[in-house]
């Protein structure tokens, strides 16, 4: 008798697709209280596309391009609305801060960059991540957006940085890029949290404040508040992703003789590199001035990408080729949508009433620090700082102050924590997937380190800022 044919083997990924359908589908089951099937369908999916992208059965694009044709056809938002993510200005920042990337390694003026970082700084891998993160924190008073400042100026310096030392994604992430990427991303996390005019949401705050109590948030009562916490950590962050994620080069001295080589070789400006660095610089002071001007930072960012077009710095080619870019279009995009719409459904307030509701009986200032951590780990279902912020920081402020937190404490202490909650995800602010996308970290890789640096958010601007405040008399 002939054999009987092999059994195929099962397929190892079928467990990818299962756990999402299985999340999505509890989910649905649960009780819906007082919500409609359509909102609640939407929570059922977005926790189904969050699951997704965590088994990864399919590139991350491709999941939430999956989400938004379900969104659709299962009746939960319109066409129209469920591909409202497309028109959302941080995406097509980010997109422009792809192609200024591409614009400065391909002209090499990213190269140049580097290799003077490298022979300033790059006596060690360490004293390289403090000084981007040093960088940082000198734009950030006058840069009101961290997808400008960290995305579109200092990651292509940093991709740079990495390359000119070998490190690529793949196997040679681990040499000193994927360490430099993680610092970047936490450290502007911090750097963001510091100063009222360094991200979008935190002005979004003050007003908030303003409206709910009367109270002023000024520049300099922010920056005092949040300057000893976040000294702390810009000096604590980068020592914990150094342990979490330790570069192979520790000893990076010798790059320093190699990199004043390299740039004797390299000679002087050629003329694509001092019209990219004319059109970078243009593009920094444009958003560094934006308090006087008004312009958007897209806008800004636009105008920089059209004129590297009409100078032939870049040419139509290479903005199509940029894969990372229109990658990072199609699933943040799709996030952001799923997110807005459930807000508008209402579940977000919701969550933040029932969490209110298990701290009513507590001390205030328990009550105050339970609440910023539920207010931290609820950013998973977010895609943005600004939603988040208009989306649950009224409840929350509200709560806690009825329970007699003073406002002033209340407020600074809920906008720190509304920059910090994005260390979580590589979905969870502008920067994220710019930094993420350039594929030098996993995405377990990501989350897991994003969870350590939560934590260590949690043990230093509870203690420590709460003593601060003490001490300049916020309670």
């Amino acid at each position: 008798m002939p054999a009987a044919p092999p059994t195929p083997p099962r397929s190892p990924d079928r467990w990818r697709w299962a756990v999402p359908l299985i999340v999505g589908a509890g989910v649905w089951l649960l009780p819906h209280a007082a919500f409609p099937s359509r909102g609640w369908g939407l929570l059922a999916l977005f926790a189904a596309t969050v699951c997704a992208l965590m088994t990864r059965p399919m590139a991350s694009g491709a999941v939430v391009l999956l989400a938004i044709t379900a969104s659709s056809l299962l009746g939960l938002v319109s066409i129209q609305d469920a591909l409202s993510g497309f028109g959302n200005t941080t995406v097509w920042l980010i997109v422009a801060a792809f192609m200024f990337a591409r614009g400065i390694i391909q002209t090499r003026l990213g190269e140049r960059i580097a290799y003077l970082i490298i022979r300033r700084f790059g006596g060690s891998a360490l004293r390289l991540g403090y000084s981007i993160v040093l960088a940082d924190l000198v734009m950030a008073p006058m840069t009101p957006s961290n997808t400008a400042r960290a995305g579109g100026i200092l990651f292509p310096i940093t991709l740079s940085v990495a390359r000119a030392f070998g490190s690529e994604p793949g196997p040679t992430a681990s040499l000193i890029g994927a360490f430099l990427m993680t610092t970047l991303y936490q450290g502007d996390l911090v750097v963001s949290a510091m100063f009222l005019t360094a991200t979008a949401p935190n002005p979004l705050v003050a007003e908030l404040t303003r409206q709910a109590s009367g109270t002023e948030l000024s520049w300099t009562m922010w920056a005092a508040a949040a300057a000893v916490p976040g000294i702390v950590a810009l000096i604590v962050v980068p020592l914990v992703v150094y342990r979490l994620c330790p570069p192979a080069l520790n000893d990076t001295r010798p790059a320093q003789s190699l990199a004043a080589e390299r740039l004797r070789a390299m000679g002087p400006l050629g003329r694509n590199e001092r019209v990219m660095l004319a059109v970078f610089s243009t593009v920094l002071v444009l958003w560094l001035s934006a308090e006087w001007h008004g312009a958007s930072p897209t806008a800004i960012a636009y105008l920089g990408l059209a004129l590297l077009l009409v100078t032939r710095v870049l040419d139509w080619q290479d903005v199509l080729a940029e894969k990372g870019a229109w990658d990072a279009l199609i699933w943040f995009g799709g996030l952001v949508m799923l997110a807005g719409q459930l807000d508008k459904a209402g579940l977000p307030k919701a969550f933040a009433g029932t969490a209110a509701g298990f701290v009513g009986a507590w001390p205030w200032w328990w009550a105050l620090a339970a609440l910023l951590v539920v207010y931290l780990y609820s950013h998973y279902a977010f895609a943005s700082l600004v939603a988040h912020v208009t989306a649950m920081f009224p409840a929350f402020f509200a709560v806690a102050v009825g329970l007699g937190a003073p406002p002033l404490l209340t407020a600074l202490s809920f906008g720190f924590f509304s920059s910090l909650n994005a260390a979580i995800t590589h979905y969870g602010t502008g920067p994220a997937p710019i930094v993420f996308g350039a594929g030098y970290l996993t995405q377990g890789e990501w989350w897991r380190i994003g969870f350590l640096i939560s934590l260590v958010h949690l043990a230093i601007w509870l203690p420590v800022g709460f003593l601060w405040w003490r001490v300049i008399g916020l309670w």
